[in-house]
């Protein structure tokens, strides 16, 4: 399969000045000479890469920040959930989502390790693309993964573009299962529900309720969660800003997404989920390749102003749409 290459938005870019260090634990990314965002792929418990943080055009961060930095008053549940990241809970029976090296198994824990940088450029956007290699618990690689991201700064909206592509390297299975797979853990001022249990107390978190919609205008995740939808945004407050997060998902991706979308926080697009989230047993959402095959996925993260109709992310979809091209 081929693999997309995305058109920046030069609306967004056109005023921007960007610049990417390679360092030895990840590849940090400045606006003029402002930290922007990381890719890190290095370092503490974490089994897999992310980019971390998301901001707002204001700078404003909308991803939580434990367990990468130790903020009073943030939610400690699923340390996991860092920046903005791609893994499954289910590959061959590994899980790559639960995987903190302090996770004890069962079940069996996968990594997902930075192999080699194959572009890094600056300028109006920001590129960064990777090889990743997808590995057992014993160290064997199963999935070689190509990562593309594209970064976007705005005015009005900060867009982040990621390109996947996975090549199977055994006979590989992506189970029909919720947790999964392109996904992030939102600042705890923009969830839905802001009474989150830990430790067996409830905590209330400030900030006016954030609200989940998804492109047909079904808003809260009772209803959006797990249903099939071209994007799904969540908004709210932070620090009294109105801003949102929305997630994109590509119409040539090898599948569609539902959506692993909670009131808490997480916010994730996941292609392999089916019975899982319909609870039609006679229904498989997984996904099998044989050595040599390959699937393909794209998103845009569109951090925004306003909620989802004050930044006419209808619009932007299309124009998201038509501007991922397969060459």
């Amino acid at each position: 399969m081929r693999l997309p290459v995305i058109l920046p938005l030069l609306a967004w870019s056109a005023f921007a000045q960007m610049t990417v260090k390679v360092q030895d634990d990840r590849i940090h990314v400045d606006l003029k000479g402002q930290p922007y965002t990381d890719f890190i792929f290095k370092g503490g418990e974490a089994m897999k890469p992310y980019l971390y943080p998301l901001r707002a055009p204001s700078g404003t961060i909308v991803t939580r920040r434990f367990p990468i930095e130790i903020v009073g008053g943030e939610p400690t549940d699923h340390p996991h959930h860092r920046g903005l990241f791609f893994a499954h809970a289910n590959v061959n029976g590994i899980d790559f989502w639960n995987n903190e090296t302090s996770y004890k198994s069962p079940p069996p824990r996968g990594r997902i390790a930075f192999e080699k940088l194959l572009k890094s450029s600056g300028g109006k956007s920001a590129t960064i693309s990777v090889q990743l290699g997808w590995l057992d618990p014993d160290g064997k690689k199963i999935l070689e993964e190509t990562r593309t991201m594209y970064l976007m700064p705005g005015k009005a909206a900060n867009a982040t573009d990621v390109v996947i592509q996975l090549k199977a390297l055994v006979p590989v299975v992506f189970a029909d299962e919720k947790d999964g797979t392109f996904g992030l853990r939102l600042d705890p001022a923009l969830n839905e529900d802001k009474n989150i249990k830990e430790n067996g107390q409830t905590r209330v978190y400030p900030g006016a309720p954030g609200l989940i919609v998804n492109a047909e205008g079904v808003q809260h995740e009772k209803d959006v969660w797990g249903k099939p939808s071209h994007w799904v945004d969540y908004s709210g407050e932070i620090g009294g800003e109105k801003l949102g997060v929305a997630i994109f998902d590509y119409p040539g991706n090898s599948r569609p997404a539902r959506w692993h979308v909670r009131a808490y926080g997480l916010f994730a697009a996941n292609p392999f989920g089916y019975s899982v989230f319909t609870n039609d047993k006679s229904k498989d959402g997984s996904v099998k390749l044989e050595p040599g095959q390959s699937i393909h996925f794209a998103y845009r993260v569109v951090v925004h102003t306003g909620d989802a109709q004050s930044a006419g992310l209808a619009a932007l979809w299309d124009d998201f749409a038509k501007n991922v091209k397969l060459p």
